[in-house]
Formats: C-alpha cells, sequence, structure tokens
C-alpha cells in the first residue's frame, strides 16, 4: 500500500504554498484573473457582478475620513513644534505642483511625437453628445474647490465621505490640541486609540479586496472588452507604455536620489497597488497605504499631511492623462493645436485639477472643463473616448498611488522624519512588507496582511 504521508522534503513546500494563498495580494491576483476569465466567458454574468466592486469601494470610503481624521489630528497634536506642520504643508504642496506640471509635459511630449489621433479624421457632426456623461457637464471651478473644503459642520465633516473637508477640520482640531496642551491630552490619547480601532476595521474591510477585484475586472471585460480595445487600441498602449516610462524614469531617478529602491517600494506596496490598479480607486487603498508608510519609518506628522492631501493635489497619472488625451481629440478631430494653445490648456488643467478631489471621474470632468475653456475642440469629442476611460483609469490610479507614496518619503526625508536605515532594510528583505507594525496592544494575528 502505498502511504500518502507527506514526506519531510513536501512539507516545506506545501507550507510554502500555504503561505502564498494566504497573502493578500496572491488573493488579488487570483480574483483578477478569475474576473477576466469571467468577463471573457460569461459577459452576461461578469457585467452582473459589478456590484462587487461598488460594495467594497463603499465599504473603503466608509472608513477614509476617519483613517484621515486619526492620523492627522494625532500627528499635529504630538508636534513640539506647530511650525512643522506649516513647513510639511508648504514642502508638500510645492512638489506637488512641480511633478504635476512635469506629468502633463510629458503627456503633451509624447501626444505630439506619436499623434494617437492623427489619421482618424473624425466629422464632428458624427458625434453624438448625448455619449458624453452628465458628470462632464460639472465643470470644476475654484470657488467649487474652496466651498468643498468648508464642512456644514464640524462633526459633519468627520462623519461625511468629503476627504479635503474633513482633512481641514483634523488640521483645525489637532492644531487645537496641541495649544490646549495637558488639558487636551486626554482627548488626544482618546483618539489614538481610536485609530487602534480604526485600522483593525480598515484589516477586516482589506480582506474584502479580492472580491471588489474579481467584480471589478469582469465587469470591466464584459462591458468595454474587445470593441473598445480594438477601436483606441493605440491610444491605450501609447498611454500604457507612458505611464511605465514615467514610473521607471521619474519616480526611479526620485527614489534613486533617496537612495531607495522604487521596485523595492513596489514589492512592499504590491497588494495596495494591485487593488488600486483593479478598482480604479485610490481611496480604496488609502488607509491601509498610512499604515504601510508609518511601518516603512515615515513620521506619523509627515504621512497624515502628505497623503491625504497628496490624494486631493498630486495625481500624476492624471496629469499625464489629461494633456494626452486632449491631444488626441484635437488630433481625432483633425484639429491643429498650437504649442501656445497647448500651453494655455496646461494652465488651465493646472488649476481645474486641484478642485475634483472625491469626484467620481475626476480626471474625465478636468478633461471636460478644459475643452469647454480653450474652446478649440468640441465638448461631444469626449464621446470618442469614453468607452475607454476605465481602462486608461487604471493607469492613472496606479500612478497616482505610487507618486504619492514617494512623495511621502521625499517630504519625510526633506524633514528628517524618515528611518532611512530601516526603510533600507524592510525593501531589501520584503519581511515586513506584508505585516504592517501594530500597536503593542493589538493582537498581531488580526492584523497581518492587512
Amino acid at each position: 500500500m502505498t502511504s500518502t504521508t507527506p514526506t519531510a522534503a513536501d512539507r516545506p513546500q506545501r507550507s510554502r504554498l500555504n503561505r502564498l494563498i494566504r497573502e493578500l495580494w496572491f488573493q488579488v491576483v487570483l480574483g483578477a484573473v478569475l474576473g477576466i476569465a469571467v468577463g471573457v466567458l460569461a459577459p452576461g454574468f461578469g457585467e452582473e457582478l459589478k456590484p462587487l466592486n461598488d460594495w467594497f469601494i463603499d465599504l473603503v470610503k466608509m472608513i477614509v475620513v476617519p483613517v484621515v481624521f486619526c492620523v492627522v489630528t494625532t500627528g499635529i497634536a504630538s508636534m513640539d513644534n506647530l511650525r512643522k506642520a506649516g513647513r510639511i504643508g508648504v514642502k508638500a504642496i510645492g512638489y506637488f505642483l512641480v511633478l504635476s506640471l512635469l506629468s502633463m509635459l510629458i503627456g503633451l511630449v509624447v501626444a505630439n511625437i506619436f499623434q494617437p489621433g492623427a489619421g482618424l479624421n473624425v466629422d464632428p457632426s458624427s458625434l453624438n453628445a448625448a455619449d458624453v456623461p452628465e458628470t462632464a457637464t460639472e465643470h470644476a471651478t475654484f470657488t467649487g474647490f474652496v466651498s468643498s473644503l468648508i464642512p456644514a459642520s464640524l462633526l459633519g465633516a468627520i462623519t461625511g465621505d468629503a476627504i479635503l473637508a474633513a482633512l481641514m477640520v483634523s488640521i483645525v482640531f489637532g492644531v487645537a490640541l496641541n495649544m490646549a496642551g495637558e488639558d487636551g491630552a486626554p482627548l488626544t490619547r482618546g483618539i489614538k486609540a481610536l485609530s487602534d480601532v480604526v485600522f483593525r476595521i480598515v484589516g477586516w474591510v482589506m480582506r474584502l479586496a479580492p472580491l471588489g477585484t474579481f467584480g471589478a475586472l469582469a465587469t470591466v471585460v464584459a462591458t468595454y472588452g474587445a470593441e473598445s480595445l480594438k477601436q483606441l487600441g493605440y491610444l491605450i498602449i501609447l498611454f500604457t507604455a507612458t505611464c511605465v516610462v514615467y514610473v521607471v524614469v521619474v519616480l526611479g531617478a526620485i527614489m534613486r536620489a533617496c537612495r531607495l529602491s522604487l521596485f523595492g517600494l513596489m514589492r512592499f506596496l504590491k497588494a495596495e497597488l494591485l487593488v488600486a490598479l483593479s478598482t480604479c480607486s485610490s481611496e480604496a487603498v488609502l488607509p491601509q497605504l498610512v499604515r504601510k508608510l508609518e511601518t516603512l519609518g515615515v513620521g506619523r506628522p509627515v504621512v497624515g499631511i502628505v497623503i491625504p492631501s497628496g490624494f486631493s493635489f498630486n495625481l500624476d497619472g492624471s496629469a499625464v492623462y489629461l494633456t494626452m488625451a486632449s491631444v488626441f481629440l484635437g488630433q481625432a478631430m483633425g484639429i491643429d493645436l498650437s504649442w501656445q494653445q497647448q500651453l494655455v490648456m496646461v494652465g488651465v488643467m493646472m488649476l481645474t485639477s486641484k478642485g475634483t478631489a472625491g469626484i467620481a471621474g475626476g480626471a474625465f470632468i478636468v478633461l471636460a472643463s478644459t475643452v469647454t475653456a480653450v474652446g478649440h475642440i468640441p465638448l461631444a469629442a469626449l464621446s470618442l473616448i469614453v468607452g475607454v476611460d476605465r481602462i486608461l483609469n487604471e493607469g492613472r490610479v496606479f500612478i497616482n498611488v505610487l507618486g504619492n507614496a514617494v512623495a511621502t518619503i521625499v517630504i519625510g526625508k526633506w524633514e528628517k522624519d524618515f528611518d532611512t536605515d530601516k526603510a533600507r532594510r524592510i525593501l531589501q528583505s520584503g519581511k515586513e512588507s506584508e505585516s504592517p507594525a501594530l500597536p503593542a496592544d493589538t493582537d498581531t494575528k488580526a492584523g497581518a496582511d492587512v
């Protein structure tokens, strides 16, 4: 009789396989593969799976604002010098503006060199303006941006879903606690305890990421799949290649200047990047990104200010998309945009792109606002890329998330609030990449793979 008892050689292999199966990033990849398969083989069923992604995103949005409030408030309240908060904010905004401008210019240069829209010769009269989503007419304005910063009530900002308003209230609350000194200490400790509870909930929610990924990709492949890829394949390939070059060259150079490995950082954040890539939502990974960067060695004040503001102001992937898509539309319509007109578009986008934080399809709205403001391209031209905007959004979100992680490291080093040796050790070994540090009084088993 043949024995079925595992041999000594089999046990390590099974142990490694079991550990791999328990890894969140592997579960996300598996959900993505299954979602694509369902979208191709059973498109009707794939379209019905959209609620899985919607429910996951809603669960994450439920916890995003509490995370922002806890991290920002405790970070500022614990500062010895309030001028540090202002210094971090000024440095972050300066960095964001430089990277946004660079990203837009890269998209502009690539679109002019490779001309993805040339030869389409689209007749404007053949376009159907009804294909443009209604949200595209909700143009971003400076006054709307300022209004989004001011909540209807103090507690309303904390219980709502507007990140900018929550960030504003969190900063004000943190400054007030800091100035209150010992009188505010009990409340500060209470918010820190709340932070531990909130991050435990984050861990539970992130366990559902594979289901959200499965539903998202099944729906996308079933809905847009082959037809969209055939119609605008060159634009998709060119944009994807530009995203890859941007990550390797621009973000790679910044990380080399910090004497850290970009690919090590991507390996460290693989679960978060995979979730962002598949769900096309930056908010889906914001809570976990905050925890991971603290684990990497960035100080809480830096993480608390840079990450929430970065997801509002530092959208490098969206910046590349905006200029490339604008030039593509002009080329497709046979409209020759001069360099002066293109630079005007960049200027308009630099302003309007800062007012769409938290708005679904924000980059598409900015594109519509720019097209309307400049006036050289008919708004109906947006119907040309509506079908593939969801596919292009994957590259945008991936760069947005990775770019904000890099920005946090840069500002942390700039502020000397970053443990470089610890970060280098983690990025080289990868041993802590899926097990962020938890408070001492927290059950580490429950927080594993958060």
